[in-house]
Order: structure tokens, then sequence, then C-alpha cells
């Protein structure tokens, strides 16, 4: 195994921010601090900032390590690849060293260069292929918004009805016939101003809803083609949707990006944690990783547990040994990672 002082020359750290970036160059070998800059994220700052790594690093091998390739360095990134450096994913120092070093942009670009100093090559993360992917990013970003919008026009049309006599029977929340319903109704003069207010407000909050569901089913048909364009054959495995199957391909994003079952599993923060003390042997859920990822294999997870016989079979065993509904859904859920991983593998090749 080859550690990335041995294999590069350089390595430049890069904080990224919104207006600006900060690069710091180390000479590979001693970790020496060559230099540090900051540039605009303007295609001009950026083509400045590529310049001054050529200088500083003599045109020699090079590796940039770079924070939030998918966020604030994603242009950076994009950038970096074109002019043939290679890019390693970086996350931000921790609390624990931010108490050690202090927090500054040179700090923290530095921190970025050093933590991978003494990785292996195979062990770095490549940051997400664009194209297809990030089409699938904001189909995703944008329906998590949707969702949240649809929710809060939902809750608070029913808050109205329960609020005021609108003639609606609003005891548990209001349903979709009750909604379309509401979104035709003729807001016409009425003896009480605060009626006809309410009936206005609550036509208006019945419209934006069903509108959001509508956006909904044309974001899910979007996410559906895409994330069969990318992974064929995916949304065919059981309990695997159109919105589950988008978020395990942008996680996974490439062949090579995972090295391994093991590390797919632990990004989706669904390899278990030793908890063992004295006498008790015993693992817990893990709580880090990606938790979009990690709410994806829950879906999955509760929807064979409705109609799946072998994941019940499953159950009944696990059961009859003593384990608990929480055990028993981490070890399914670490059993689905190691499955679809191998599948990943096989169709994205």
């Amino acid at each position: 195994m080859t550690i990335v002082a041995e294999h590069y020359n350089y390595v430049v750290g890069v904080d990224t921010h919104a207006r600006t970036h900060t690069y710091t160059a180390l000479a590979a070998d001693t970790g020496a601090v060559l230099d540090t800059a900051t540039f605009p994220t303007t295609t001009a700052g950026t083509t400045r900032a590529i310049a001054w790594i050529h200088r500083r690093t003599h045109n020699g091998n090079v590796l940039a390590a770079v924070e939030g390739t998918s966020s604030y360095g994603a242009r950076l990134t994009c950038a970096l690849l074109a002019e043939d450096i290679p890019v390693a994913e970086v996350r931000p120092p921790n609390r624990n060293m931010r108490a050690m070093h202090g927090k500054s942009d040179a700090i923290d670009a530095q921190a970025a260069a050093r933590s991978v100093l003494g990785q292996e090559i195979e062990e770095l993360i490549e940051p997400r292929a664009a194209g297809a992917r990030t089409a699938l990013r904001i189909l995703l970003a944008a329906r998590n918004l949707m969702d949240h919008q649809r929710t809060a026009n939902r809750n608070a049309l029913t808050a109205l009805l329960r609020g005021t006599d609108l003639g609606v029977d609003a005891r548990q929340p209001v349903k979709d016939a009750q909604i379309a319903t509401i979104a035709a109704w003729r807001i016409t003069a009425h003896a009480e101003p605060e009626v006809m207010v309410a009936r206005a407000e609550a036509k208006r909050l019945a419209i934006a809803v069903r509108a959001g569901t509508e956006q909904l089913g044309a974001n899910r048909a979007a996410l559906q083609s895409l994330a069969e364009e990318l992974a064929p054959g995916l949304q065919e495995t059981p309990g695997i949707g159109p919105v589950t199957a988008a978020i395990i391909v942008c996680a996974y994003s490439h062949h090579g990006r995972i090295r391994s079952e093991a590390a797919f599993a632990a990004l989706a923060g669904v390899a278990p944690r030793p908890a063992s003390s004295g006498n008790t042997t015993r693992h817990r859920l893990n709580r880090s990783g990606d938790r979009q990822l990690n709410r994806a294999f829950e879906t999955i997870v509760r929807t064979r547990l409705s109609y799946d016989p072998d994941t019940r079979d499953y159950v009944a065993r696990a059961r009859a040994t003593g384990k608990t509904s929480r055990e028993i859904r981490r070890n399914l859920k670490r059993y689905v990672a190691r499955s679809v991983f191998r599948q990943l593998e096989s169709i994205m090749a």
C-alpha cells in the first residue's frame, strides 16, 4: 500500500467558502508549508489559483485536498480535474482539532492538506461525479424543499379549518378529496368579513397543496428516469423506489469512489459500532455518516418488513434469539447496504 506522502510531491489543501477559497501548499515528504494564498471564487480567481498552484509546486506531482467538493468547492473541483490535478474530498476539522489549533481559513486549509498525507491512495475519497448525478442531486434538493412547503401548507390549512367554522370536518388532518373541494370554492361576499377572508385563505392554501402534489409527481418521474439511466435495474430491487434509488446513486456516485461494501456501510451510518463493557457484548446504532442515505436504507427496510416473506422470516428468527426491534432493523440495514453495493458495482462498472 502506498500513502499520499510517498506518491505525491506536493499536497494543496483548500478551505472553501462562498466568496473566497484559501489554498495552502505543502511539501508532501516533509509536511513543510510552502505558501498560503486566498483567491476569489470567480472564474478569473479560480484561473489565478490554478496558476498559483503550478508555480508553487513547480508543475510536480500534486494532489488537491478540497473541502466541500459538492457545495462551495464544486466549481473548483471541476476546474482542477480539467487541469489534470487529482482531487481528494476532505472533511472540515472537528471540534477537538479546532480546540488544539484554533480557527482561521489558513489553518483549515493547512489541516485539509495534512489530513491526507498519511492516507493510503486507495482510501482517498474521490469527489462525486458531475453530469446526470448533479441533476439527480438538484432534483433531490428540490424535492425536499417542495415536500416541506406542501406539508407546511397542509398543516396551515388544517389549523385554519379547526379555528374557523367553514363547514369542513377538520377533526382529522384534511384529506385530498377535501382539499380538492376547498380549492374549487367560489369566494363571494359574506356578512362576516372574517369568514370571507378565511375562505379565501383556505382556498389559496388548498391550491398550493394541490400544486405541490403535482410538482412532487413530476419530480418523482424525473428521478425515476435519471436513476434508471445511471443504475439500470436498481429500482427493480424490492423496497427501492425512484427517490431511494436517486439517493443511493448520488451517494455511490461512480465506480471506484467507495472502496468496499464496508466503506459504503460506514458512509451510510449502518456499520454497527461496538458498545461492549465488562461481561456485556453488544453493538449500537451508528449515528454518523450520510443521514440521507441512512434514511433511504431505513425506508427500504420498513418497506420490506411490510410485505417481503424472507424479511419477515428473518425477523421471526431474530426475535426468537432475543434481539430487539432496533437491533433487527440495524442488521437489516447493514444487509441491504451490502447487497445494494454489490449490485451497484456490477451495473455501474
